[in-house]
């Protein structure tokens, strides 16, 4: 299990985790996001309470199909949602999503959980 994240720069751990737990995946230790956002304060937090990351590339945002279409995520970083694409990539071949993206309240980050193996 594997849970890709999304955010804009004002958000902070509390986004995240909130984001996280809308999707439904408040237990996943393991975090996807774009290797650009990787330094982030909040981020690192999160390193700091135990959460591992995995950085994706600009590059490889854009290759898998992803299950929303954001158009502001379009334009800025070439897929249609940046946590399910995050999550899909580090999983790889085989991957799925248990359902779109998810907002946090505040609306400062995004969270996809992605599981790999049988869809049953």
């Amino acid at each position: 299990m594997i849970a890709g994240i999304g955010f804009r720069t004002a958000a902070t751990p509390a986004s995240i985790l909130d984001a996280l737990d809308r999707a439904g995946a408040a237990e996943a230790r393991h975090l996807a996001l774009p290797a650009v956002k990787a330094s982030h304060p909040a981020v690192q937090a999160l390193v700091a309470q135990g959460y591992r990351i995995t950085e994706i590339s600009a590059a490889d945002l854009a290759i898998p199909a992803t299950l929303t279409e954001s158009t502001a995520s379009r334009a800025a970083h070439g897929t249609g949602s940046v946590a399910e694409a995050c999550a899909l990539l580090v999983l790889g071949p085989g991957a799925w999503l248990v359902a779109p993206r998810a907002v946090s309240a505040d609306g400062m980050a995004t969270a996809a959980l992605a599981l790999k193996g049988k869809t049953e």
